[in-house]
């Protein structure tokens, strides 16, 4: 009569259906079916989330597993390991004896192994004539050898939606990349379109992001955001051919940039040669620039050296620099500067400096005839050291403190003039230019008045 083999859990362990569907899969397996163990256990870390398997689980089932000296299960064997407690905490890096049971409970409601109690509890080997085992407790790992084509097919699922996420993060990032330069060139470019709305789109799409996610919800923010491509793009694309433009010359006056990142535009080329003579009066005093301040000019006395940038500006209020770079940027395509010289203006002299020394030629236009032609030149002193905005600027407030002055001396001598007609003091007209006494002093000290 055949012995019989124990199923249910030791103690105060319960019996569950989930354990009694493990048991009956491993008893269905084929007699010749035989499996790398270590392929299935490699299958099995990688689907674990699916599986439902922790870290710590997938430890102790690789201990198990070196307890089986051949690297092939097969399902005729006995593949019933029996360690103790001691032992398997020491193949499973050390886990402290709680660690180990609650996680041998979930190989256990994962499927991965079965459970073959003594009558004790106690895991231990029979042997009969010749060192053969006739019974062992344990750790039961047939049910491996039954599920591998389970395992192997999770396994190919896990890979195939990694591969997925990949490629869809791949193409949510180049459209995000396509999207922010398509807008910014069509804001740089001064391309009429509802810019606002579309960077408002962009901004809720990309608000939706999730720090981790399927592919599906990551392929659902693509599509959003390639719909949105598809409307900036046609956008641009419309006004290229309503304008009859071709990628390497300007017909109506509109910049366009030409395969070479060192075009110029015909405006520059033609005046800039004109510009450097009065370039050079200008900021000879700049050659000598360790004579010159350290500090960055102060952003309220730029704006009262050169209010006309605050016309660019959103809203007519420049309060931050970085409202004060953005209004040079939308300046910069209606005073003929192109692209590509804004471009080195910024590498050469930084965001900042450029975007001031934009607001002086800007405020000084009508007696400039190449503004691009201009900042070109300054680009280039400033690439030899020999160019700092300070005299621009210094010299941009010398010239309305001394129109100021005038006005106010004008005031004077009118009020003087009514004086018999009028019985109080007369009152000046407040300046537009409002500076302190030390400022207005220190520029007389340093020869700027």
């Amino acid at each position: 009569m055949e012995s019989h083999i124990s199923t249910t859990p030791f103690g105060r362990r319960p019996m569950t259906l989930g354990l009694i569907a493990t048991q009956t899969a491993a008893r269905q397996v084929d007699q010749d079916a035989t499996v790398d163990k270590w392929a299935v256990f490699r299958d099995i870390r990688d689907a674990k989330d699916l599986i439902g398997a922790t870290d710590r689980a997938l430890s102790i089932l690789h201990a198990l597993l070196t307890f089986r000296r051949d690297n092939e299960l097969r399902a005729s064997d006995n593949l019933v390991v029996f360690p103790s407690n001691v032992e398997l905490t020491r193949r499973a890096n050390g886990m402290s004896l709680t660690t180990l049971r609650r996680n041998i409970a979930v190989l256990l409601e994962c499927g991965l192994v079965i459970r073959r109690d003594s009558p004790n509890g106690k895991r231990y080997v029979r042997r009969g004539e010749g060192g053969t085992i006739e019974q062992a407790f344990g750790f039961d790992l047939s049910a491996i050898v039954a599920r591998a084509e389970e395992f192997r097919q999770l396994a190919a699922d896990v890979h195939a939606e990694r591969k997925a996420l990949r490629v869809t993060r791949e193409r949510l990032s180049i459209c995000r990349r396509d999207v922010i330069k398509l807008i910014d060139a069509g804001v740089g470019e001064g391309v009429p379109g509802d810019w606002r709305a579309f960077r408002q789109r962009y901004d809720d799409i990309i608000a939706r992001l999730p720090r981790t996610g399927s592919s599906q919800v990551f392929g659902a923010i693509a599509d959003d955001l390639e719909d949105l491509w598809v409307d900036v793009h046609q956008t641009l694309e419309s006004f290229i051919n309503s304008q009859n433009m071709n990628p390497n010359e300007s017909q109506n006056g509109v910049h366009k940039e030409d395969s070479n990142p060192d075009f110029i535009s015909n405006d520059e080329s033609d005046s800039g040669f004109r510009e450097k003579d009065e370039a050079d009066r200008n900021v000879a005093e700049t050659d000598n620039v360790r004579t010159l301040p350290k500090r960055e000019l102060p952003l309220g006395m730029v704006l009262n050296a050169c209010p006309e940038i605050a016309t660019y500006a959103a809203g007519g209020q420049i309060r931050t620099w970085r409202d004060f770079v953005d209004a040079a940027a939308d300046a910069r395509p209606h005073m003929g500067v192109s692209p590509s010289a804004w471009l080195e203006a910024v590498e050469v002299m930084g965001k900042q400096n450029a975007a001031v020394t934009l607001a002086a030629i800007l405020q000084r236009a009508g007696q400039i005839r190449s503004r691009g032609g201009y900042l070109r030149n300054l680009v280039d002193r400033a690439r030899d050291g020999k160019f700092s905005a300070w005299p621009m600027i210094m010299a941009l407030l010398n010239a309305r403190m001394t129109t100021m002055e005038a006005a106010a001396a004008s005031g004077k001598a009118l009020a003087r003039g009514q004086g018999d007609e009028e019985t109080g003091n007369s009152a000046e007209k407040p300046s537009s230019l409002e500076i302190s006494s030390s400022l207005a002093e220190s520029l007389k000290r340093k020869g700027w008045s």
